[in-house]
Order: structure tokens, then C-alpha cells, then sequence
């Protein structure tokens, strides 16, 4: 179980949401991405305090993927610097990190 992740981001709108949640699971990259409700994130960025509405993105993949995926989020990306973090999932239903794992693994040449 340690092998699959879950990848968190915040976008700025739903449409690049949706592009990015696309192009993860077209690549095989993420089995599925769940865009959530908008939020509102407040943080520090340039030394003065930011408030923004963003679009959160759960993505689940695999640990054997995950470089991958960070390459092609980060590529995608709108943000100079996006939020990308992995959390290491210690338990789920064995079939669907099953699926996780099937969902991510490239097709054969």
C-alpha cells in the first residue's frame, strides 16, 4: 500500500483544473483526479499576504509514477510555483489500489 499516493494542487480556475485532471489521466500519469469545490487559500508570497480562489486537485497514482506526473504538473502548471505534494497512502480498499496501480501502469509498446 505504500506504493500508491496522493497528489494535491490547487489551480487557479476550473477549466485549467480540468485541462491538467485530463492530461494526467490521458498519460496514465493519475488513475483519477477529483476536482473539488473552489476554496479560498491564504498565504505569503513576495512578502505580503495573498488571498486567492483556487480549485483543489486530489490525484491518485503511484509512487512509480509520481516523477513523472510532478514533471508534466509542474510543466502545465500556471503558477510560477505550484503547489505539489504526495502523501503516501497507509491503507485502502485492496481493489482499489489495485485499480490505482492498473490505471497507471503505461500501455506496452
Amino acid at each position: 500500500m505504500p506504493d500508491t499516493l496522493l497528489v494535491l494542487t490547487n489551480l487557479p480556475d476550473a477549466a485549467s483544473a480540468e485541462r491538467i485532471a485530463r492530461l494526467l489521466v490521458e498519460q496514465r500519469l493519475a488513475a483519477c483526479v477529483n476536482i473539488l469545490a473552489p476554496c479560498t487559500s491564504v498565504y505569503r508570497w513576495n512578502a505580503a499576504i495573498e488571498t486567492a480562489a483556487e480549485v483543489p486537485l486530489l490525484i491518485k497514482t503511484t509512487r512509480a509514477r509520481y516523477a513523472e506526473l510532478e514533471a508534466a504538473l509542474a510543466e502545465a502548471h500556471p503558477y510560477e510555483l505550484p503547489e505539489i505534494i504526495a502523501v503516501p497512502l497507509e491503507a485502502g480498499l485492496p481493489g482499489y489500489l489495485a485499480w490505482v496501480a492498473a490505471e497507471t501502469t503505461p500501455p506496452q509498446a
